[in-house]
């Protein structure tokens, strides 16, 4: 890191009028050990810009819940394949996920709520891996979930997931940014997508938490829907839900 990022307000307020590209570019040049998360049609957006501007410092890790759709799998090798990357696979901790599902069955979620299984399958391997890194770029928008992301900053200081003692900076480039802006971008410079788009699915996660939405629909409406629609977050962002 080579700037003073202790006022991330000041800084939020200056990236926020900036474009994605301008803030990917800022983002690359002050970490050296930065990551993308990836997992959806945002975060591959953001994997093509970083890799026009730098395509030597693009590092990209996923989180394999062990539940994902194929057609997931096959969009994970695709962009592997498209930008010749490697793209860090993170998986949960095979004693835990053995555990819950011994005493609970495979969809506890159903019952209990989606936040033990997503504690298990995605925040345990998140931690893990943002412990090894200095910063990390997520495809957040606004406009993705009410009550939720619609005061999500460009910048963070991420205490939720920074090591102890230390620090680790959040960005989201795309917050600025509606569904329409993300797949403008997409057709525009052929970047490859997850098949499911077409049949329906908007915002895709696991297999059993994922459905398509209909027409008027929000593209959150699609995950957890037996769930509050003002909660639909896994925990991989917990600041969106604290108060």
């Amino acid at each position: 890191m080579t700037a003073n990022l202790l006022n991330t307000l000041d800084l939020d307020r200056e990236l926020s009028n900036q474009s994605p590209q301008e803030i990917i570019a800022y983002a690359l040049d002050q970490f050296d050990n930065i990551a993308i998360s990836f997992s959806g049609a945002e975060d591959v957006v953001l994997i093509d810009m970083a890799h026009r501007i730098n395509p030597e410092k693009v590092q990209v890790f996923s989180l394999d819940t062990g539940r994902l759709h194929a057609e997931t799998y096959r969009f994970i090798e695709k962009v592997r394949e498209h930008y010749g990357i490697q793209i860090d696979v993170v998986f949960p901790d095979a004693y835990a996920v053995n555990n819950m599902v011994r005493e609970k069955g495979l969809f506890s979620f159903y019952r209990d709520g989606h936040k033990e299984c997503c504690s298990i399958r995605k925040i345990g391997p998140l931690r893990r891996k943002l412990l090894t890194v200095d910063a990390w770029v997520t495809g957040q928008r606004r406009d993705q979930s009410p009550g939720t992301r619609t005061a999500i900053p460009v910048i963070q200081d991420d205490k939720a997931f920074a090591r102890p003692d230390g620090t680790l900076t959040k960005f989201n480039p795309l917050a600025n940014w509606s569904s329409n802006q993300v797949w403008e971008y997409i057709r525009s410079n052929n970047v490859p997508y997850n098949e499911l788009h077409d049949r329906g699915y908007i915002s895709i996660g696991c297999e059993p938490c994922t459905r398509a939405t209909g027409p008027g629909q929000h593209e959150r409406e699609g995950r957890w829907w037996w769930e509050e629609a003002t909660m639909k977050e896994c925990g991989l962002h917990a600041v969106n839900t604290q108060k």
